[in-house]
């Protein structure tokens, strides 16, 4: 009846370097690390000093690269991208990074978010002569630069910046400079650090173990960074906001090794499947996690009720993230493929099943029905988040209410398409609580439109899907 993802669908990882000899080799690596956040295309283009040169395309980071493209990627500077498409739809010619060549320099932009007033400012561009060659709502930021009037890039960049709504983490790389920028309410994770005297910036910390690089600290909301061979100096293009980063990215998105503005996501994973059981306990024999995001909360919720956690279900390891694959049809079919329920674990028990997320709702019937075939005597489950009532336009693929199950059904509805014995969330003032953000703001500094529909930002009509409910 719905239309599963797995259920929610990220937009993008960014990873830059500047002042290493092996920029395009780092790049390469760093990527691989944020493979989870897309895997539809990915790209890398690089500064010698001189000139930029691109080398991206359609498909995972070992199918876009091989090792003789890293023999016309030499240089000291980098971006790279992963990309999952949302705004402006999939295809070569939105993969990023975007490279733009012109008389006075080249300029590539690698971006991680969506920009909620892409449309209106694309109709105001159009109108003034500019022609897009690609959807992406990044191609926006390039013309732009181009037309604000202004000399240096730098200027360029931050005029640009001032005019942008939504959620963005910049990477833009010319022949002389790295810049990055974070959007004023913080909605999407960027960190810098260091290796050696090399800078490096990266949507997830989990990028800086693979190269080996020590974490300095996060990207702030509304700062502009600029990076060159003199150093690093930032500057504001916006004035002091109320930090907003997206909560999927502490309950889904981010890998468990990462840091996500300085919290661990498995500590604050294992914290809400806490939580969770303070809410919703049930009598049960064996707790069970959803490979691999929600194991994490399962192990919290078991310690904390004192059930025991068990490997209730095995993940195809030569699958991939079914949420990511294009097309419904791979999608429905990735589902089957990627689990199976333990019969020796979960025959004649009583099980918790603990899921992050319950977004359009086949996916959590398939899984109770299998480890119902499996022979568990109870199902009940379990989400280590708050229903998912309203559409996201940050950047994740639910902008269409009329797929979410939440937003359509009452939870008694919801445990029985299912077919589960019972069905409970977690709170948002539990969630709130579970990631452990400091209390200072009204949401802790998080972006919770997903489940109460109070939006950091001014939505713009024009980025409305016809069945948003807002």
């Amino acid at each position: 009846m719905f239309a599963e993802i797995k259920g929610l669908n990220e937009e993008c990882g960014v990873f830059a370097i500047w002042g290493h000899k092996d920029a395009a080799h780092l790049t390469y690596y760093g990527l691989h690390s944020l493979q989870h956040r897309g895997q539809e295309g990915a790209g890398i283009v690089v500064t010698d000093g001189e000139q930029l040169k691109v080398h991206k395309g359609l498909g995972l980071v070992n199918d876009v690269f091989s090792p003789g493209d890293f023999e016309q990627l030499s240089g000291h500077g980098a971006i790279g991208h992963v990309r999952y498409a949302t705004a402006g739809g999939g295809g070569f010619a939105n993969v990023q990074p975007l490279l733009f060549r012109s008389q006075t320099g080249s300029l590539a932009i690698a971006h991680n978010g969506n920009l909620v007033n892409a449309n209106s400012m694309k109709h105001q561009l159009e109108s003034q002569g500019s022609i897009f060659q690609s959807t992406s709502d990044t191609e926006v930021v390039a013309h732009l630069i181009k037309r604000s009037g202004y000399s240096k890039l730098e200027e360029q960049l931050r005029n640009a910046l001032e005019m942008l709504k939504g959620a963005y983490a910049f990477a833009v790389l010319n022949e002389k400079q790295l810049m990055v920028a974070l959007d004023p309410n913080g909605l999407r994770p960027l960190s810098i650090g260091r290796l050696g005297d090399a800078y490096v910036v990266a949507s997830e910390t989990c990028a800086f173990d693979l190269i080996g690089a020590k974490y300095e600290r996060e990207v702030e909301p509304g700062e502009l960074i600029i990076i060159d061979d003199e150093g690093l100096r930032s500057t504001r293009f916006s004035g002091t906001a109320t930090r907003a980063i997206c909560s999927m990215e502490y309950v889904y998105f981010a890998r468990p090794d990462s840091n996500v503005d300085e919290i661990n996501v498995h500590t604050s994973r294992k914290s809400l499947g806490k939580q969770l059981a303070i809410e919703a306990p049930v009598e049960a024999d064996v707790v069970t996690g959803v490979p691999d995001s929600s194991i994490s909360a399962a192990i919290g919720y078991a310690e904390q009720t004192g059930i025991p956690y068990e490997l209730g279900m095995i993940k195809n390891r030569y699958v991939g993230r079914t949420f990511i694959q294009p097309s419904q049809e791979l999608r429905e079919q990735g589902v089957k493929m990627k689990l199976s329920a333990v019969r020796g674990v979960v025959e004649g028990k009583r099980v918790v099943m603990i899921d992050d997320s319950i977004v359009r709702g086949t996916t959590s019937r398939r899984i109770v029905n299998m480890l119902r075939e499996a022979g568990a005597k109870e199902v009940h489950v379990r989400i280590s988040s708050p229903p998912i009532k309203h559409p996201c336009f940050y950047g994740i693929d639910t902008s269409n209410s009329g797929e979410l199950i939440a937003a359509n059904h009452s939870l008694e509805e919801m445990r029985e398409m299912m077919g589960a014995d019972t069905l409970e969330f977690l709170s948002p003032e539990g969630l709130k609580k579970g990631i452990g953000r400091p209390d200072t703001t009204p949401n802790c500094g998080q972006c919770l439109a997903c489940f109460t529909g109070e939006y950091p930002t001014e939505i713009y009509p024009d980025t409305l899907h016809p069945y948003a409910k807002v």
